[in-house]
């Protein structure tokens, strides 16, 4: 298996780990979260069960943000339903940084009990996946309907129906009391080797594309957060029968809430003078909330 250094450490934490099988016209992605995804998760007191919805969520999205190829391009991931006790799941992925909440009612998910299907947190809600690109400032965007067993799931009809490019995706989510481990794969068939070439052709019973696909279902879910087990070995155990595989360190992650004072004045400043009037209180001071970090802002008007 070829690396573009091998005298640099093992991948850990909070870092993705790209590779590519050039002889299966296959790219891939991995990663493992475990401070930064106990950062975001900090910001709210949420039930196990949304905890572990946000962290296969923010796993997922690394593992897409990792595809993007230029600096300040953004993807965006957002699960929404107006039925659902789960009312919106958002996350996105910039420059490494990582970010994600859900609004969810709280009384309805307490009946759920312990475990709830996806079905039963969103009812019939739809995915929205959002790619933009700083430097064109072009915004492409695909909805599909939020279906299958999980998040993961989804987004592969996602890319089979939006991208055409067949898609195979693993996560793990692992809760202790040293706090919370998520872990992913995300691997894809390019017809032709070429990224960005015409995807007509890409075919789910492609013969490669089923031999990548067949290898990469069989990773088990202990293996993906078995911190012992690194990245690279993993891959290695996937494909070490492969006659090239080319693994490159990606970006480190860490917890990327943009909000800030001047931030919030610019949003506030587009809305007509009086209706900020009605938002601020006696004094003239507009309370604002992040939800993503859960901090307050209060903006003078």
């Amino acid at each position: 298996m070829a690396q573009n250094d091998s005298s640099q450490p093992e991948t850990g934490f909070d870092q993705i780990l790209t590779f590519t099988i050039p002889d299966r016209d296959c790219r891939g992605r991995i990663v493992r979260l475990g401070p930064v995804l106990g950062e975001i998760l900090a910001a709210h007191d949420y039930p196990p069960a949304i905890k572990h919805l946000l962290a296969e969520a923010l796993v997922v999205t690394a593992l897409m943000g990792a595809l993007l190829k230029d600096e300040d391009d953004q993807l965006t991931m957002q699960a929404q339903t107006s039925d659902g006790v789960v009312s919106l799941l958002v996350c996105d992925y910039r420059n490494g940084e990582l970010r994600g909440y859900v609004q969810h009612d709280r009384d309805r998910f307490a009946a759920l009990g312990a475990n709830p299907p996806l079905s039963a947190l969103f009812g019939k809600g739809y995915l929205a996946i959002t790619f933009d690109i700083a430097r064109t400032a072009q915004r492409y965007q695909g909805v599909v309907p939020l279906e299958g067993a999980s998040l993961a799931e989804s987004v592969e009809g996602y890319f089979a129906q939006s991208e055409q490019v067949p898609t195979l995706i693993r996560t793990a989510v692992s809760a202790g009391p040293a706090g919370c481990t998520a872990a992913g794969m995300l691997i894809q068939h390019l017809p032709e080797g070429e990224e960005g070439r015409e995807r007509l052709h890409a075919r789910l019973d492609h013969p490669e594309w089923e031999h990548v696909a067949v290898m990469a279902g069989s990773l088990r879910h202990g293996e993906l957060i078995e911190q012992t087990l690194s990245l690279e070995a993993i891959v290695w155990r996937l494909y070490h029968e492969e006659r090239e595989v080319r693994v490159e360190r990606g970006s480190t992650l860490s917890r990327g809430c943009r909000c800030s004072v001047t931030h919030f004045e610019e949003v506030l400043a587009r809305f007509p003078k009086q209706e900020r009037r009605e938002m601020a209180d006696d004094g003239g001071i507009i309370m604002v909330d992040c939800a993503f970090c859960s901090k307050q802002f209060p903006i003078q008007d």
